[in-house]
Order: structure tokens, then C-alpha cells, then sequence
């Protein structure tokens, strides 16, 4: 591999490294899926820095330029990572509708009780005005 295509693969993978860090330091990012990232970056340095191993992976995968063979496994792990986040993202939408559905229930659930408070509170008030009404006349 080239020294210039080195130092980029190898400047690319530690700042992408070093901003993931600072996500989960600042509580932008949740372990969880931090773990994901910091793994790609890691991945990545890895092969930037040992070229033999790049140069290895890139033969036995058919790729005779090995920094692509670094772009394509950086991809791989791109479509991984969104193959996760939409799994994660269908969970979070199916776990909404539960709640929107939940939440309509209990305020249907409040307004037939205010209703029934209401048509109680008016009905003891009728019935106290008409003992009063009747103890008028009496």
C-alpha cells in the first residue's frame, strides 16, 4: 500500500475513532451502539497500520489494490451497522404504536370516568335540591 493511502486510512480510521469516543463522552451516543463504531474504527487502524494483513485479506478476497479492499471491508461494516440500526429502528416503531395504542385506552378509560363522575356529581345535586324543594313545602 502506498504511504500516502496509508496515512489517509490511518488518519481517517483514528479520527473517526477519537469522534466516536467524544459522542459517548458527551452522552450523544449510547454504549451499546458505540461498541459497533468503536469496532469498525479499531478494524479499520488495524488494517491501516498492518499492511500485510490488509494485503492478505485483499488476495483472498480477489482485490488486487489492497486500500480497496480497505474501502470495501469499511463498507461491509457501513451495511452491517445500518442492517443493526434498522432492526433497532423497526423495534422503536413497533414499541410506539404499542404505546400510542396503550395511551388511547387510558384516556378513553379517564374520560369514561370523568363522565361518570360528572353524571354522579350531577345527580346528587338534583337529588339534594329536590329534598330541599320538598322540605320547603312540608
Amino acid at each position: 500500500m502506498q504511504a500516502r493511502t496509508q496515512l489517509v486510512a490511518i488518519l481517517g480510521a483514528t479520527l473517526l475513532l477519537l469522534v466516536v469516543l467524544e459522542m459517548v463522552r458527551r452522552r450523544r451516543l449510547m454504549e451499546r451502539y458505540a461498541l459497533l463504531w468503536l469496532l469498525s474504527a479499531i478494524v479499520l487502524l488495524a488494517l491501516g497500520i498492518w499492511t500485510g494483513a490488509l494485503r492478505t485479506i485483499s488476495h483472498a478476497i480477489g482485490v488486487i489494490y489492497p486500500p480497496n479492499a480497505l474501502f470495501f471491508i469499511g463498507i461491509g461494516f457501513i451495511l452491517l451497522l445500518l442492517l443493526h440500526f434498522s432492526a433497532a429502528v423497526s423495534r422503536l416503531n413497533e414499541q410506539s404504536e404499542i404505546l400510542a395504542q396503550r395511551l388511547a385506552l387510558l384516556e378513553e378509560r379517564l374520560r369514561r370516568q370523568e363522565q361518570s363522575m360528572s353524571s354522579l356529581a350531577h345527580g346528587a345535586s338534583d337529588s339534594r335540591s329536590a329534598e330541599l324543594a320538598q322540605a320547603a313545602i312540608e
